[in-house]
């Protein structure tokens, strides 16, 4: 059986009775510099439909199965996700520690006590007696001041943030395995150019060779085809030092040792996919780290209650019953009952050489703090949607201009190796030709790697499809509550 304990019950039950308050400001989210357009978005091409294509699975728009697989490993077992997940679950506990302020507090006592009275004392019965007794008492703290409400609302804003924390991270960790997987095929296409021009670079040795043996090659032509063979098989292999670090990397993010995740090299075959941009005042609802600073602002405004409600005085309520009896087998009959009400009183601070007065001023410093990161975090957020709007359109027309150098340099490396065979050039304008055209081609895929790397940025810009609407509500960001939460021993 789960009893689910929301503050609206609470606060029904527990304080209907009495005519408090609650002090301190009411939370009223600040305001932020909020542009009414991007300005690199202008000429970008939108997705359609818009509201379809960015979803929780945003990884999905690039259409690459073996990316789908690694990232859907990586919430499931993403240690520092996991993490998160237990600090989370941490958070909402502190919403539940809070909340047990509002209810009285029962103590059960049982004694026994075997005693003889001092000689020349006036007694009723002399000798060794007993004395067993059992009593319960209840002490209560009313929230006249709404101090506990306040509490319990600065913990659901933290818990509520620690939320929006965790999803920052799951998308932060997912965007870094896109990049790095993407980064790794990238890498396979330039070891794919490489060894294609290894495979031609072998092919023109033998052919100058033929022609130093018959007298038509000089032998420095031999040594240059050699050298120049060599050189592009050492890019190859070292392109391997940075593919195993990646490799290394994607598989810690999913949670495994380096050495059980291996990634077969595979085509390039996944183009930057058009991404739908939302509006500038909708990226304050779709970014999780927004949402995290704007909740930290919530739980510092009610902090600054608790502190005011310090200053005002707090009211004690007690009230005990028991049995006491100097013969256990008349211990509950009605004649060894006792009750009191008491004790009872306020309290009152009446000097504390300016404590509360700097606790009621640092909540409020801290207030400003916040609110003043929740400002940069939203500057942030709309920098670096800007930012990779103006790459995506920069390197898409850095790539038509690029592709059309690649074309002319490899018509250009073929006219001169005719040449060269045809006896009317030597082999250093091959070299030049070559190296213009392996230059040209690595560019390309740079670029490609480049433009899908910043298409993972901004999708993470945008908040990767998740919204504030995703946020537990106060009632959830306390947890699910069960009855034996309220026994006095854990139950799991």
């Amino acid at each position: 059986m789960k009893v689910h304990i929301t503050r609206p019950l609470i606060y029904s039950l527990l304080t209907a009775h009495l005519a408090g308050c609650t002090v301190g400001p009411d939370y009223v989210r600040p305001e932020a510099a909020v542009p009414k357009e991007f300005k690199e978005s202008k000429g970008w091409k939108q997705a359609q439909p818009r509201d379809t294509v960015l979803s929780g699975k945003w990884w999905e728009i690039f259409n690459d199965s073996r990316l789908n697989e690694l990232e859907e490993q990586v919430a499931a077992a993403n240690q520092s996700i996991i993490q998160a997940e237990a600090q989370y679950r941490q958070a909402q506990h502190l919403v539940q520690s809070a909340q047990s302020a509002f209810f009285p507090l029962l103590n059960l006592t049982g004694t026994t006590n075997r005693f003889r009275a001092a000689s020349g004392q006036s007694v009723a019965v002399s000798g060794v007696r007993n004395l067993f007794g059992v009593a319960g008492a209840i002490a209560w703290e009313p929230d006249l001041w709404g101090s506990v409400r306040r509490q319990v609302e600065a913990n659901t804003g933290s818990a509520q943030a620690s939320a929006a924390t965790l999803q920052a991270l799951r998308l932060s960790s997912q965007a870094t395995l896109a990049q790095d997987y993407f980064q790794l095929k990238i890498l396979d296409e330039q070891k794919a150019v490489l060894d294609e021009i290894v495979a031609v670079n072998s092919k023109t040795l033998q052919i100058t060779k033929n022609r130093y043996t018959v007298g038509v090659a000089a032998k420095s032509d031999v040594v240059q085809a050699e050298t120049q063979l060599e050189s592009v098989r050492a890019q190859a292999i070292n392109l391997g030092v940075q593919r195993a670090t990646l490799e290394h990397a994607i598989a810690v993010l999913i949670g495994k040792p380096p050495s059980e995740l291996s990634l077969a090299p595979a085509p390039l075959n996944v183009q930057p996919p058009a991404i739908p941009v939302s509006l500038p005042s909708e990226l304050l609802e779709r970014r999780p780290d927004i949402a995290a600073a704007e909740r930290q602002i919530a739980a510092a405004n009610a902090q600054i209650g608790v502190a005011k409600a310090a200053y005002y005085p707090t009211l004690n309520l007690a009230a005990s019953n028991g049995f006491q009896t100097s013969t256990l087998d008349n211990l509950f009959k009605t004649a060894s009952r006792y009750w009191a009400f008491g004790p009872a009183g306020a309290a009152l601070t009446a000097f504390d050489g300016g404590a509360k007065n700097a606790q009621y001023k640092q909540s409020i410093d801290s207030f400003d703090a916040n609110v003043a990161a929740y400002r940069q975090t939203v500057l942030t957020g709309f920098q670096e949607v800007e930012d990779n709007l103006a790459t995506l359109r920069i390197l898409e027309e850095e790539t038509q201009v690029q592709d059309k150098a690649v074309d002319a340099a490899n018509q250009a490396l073929k006219l001169t190796i005719n040449q060269y065979q045809a006896g009317t050039i030597s082999y250093l304008n091959v070299i030049i030709a070559q190296t213009a055209a392996l230059s040209n081609r690595q560019t390309a895929v740079q670029l490609h790697g480049e433009r899908l790397t910043a298409s993972v940025q901004l999708i993470k810009a945008l908040g990767g499809g998740w919204n504030t609407a995703m946020l537990p509500s106060p009632d959830q960001a306390g947890g699910e509550t069960k009855w034996t939460d309220y026994l006095i021993f854990p139950v799991e």
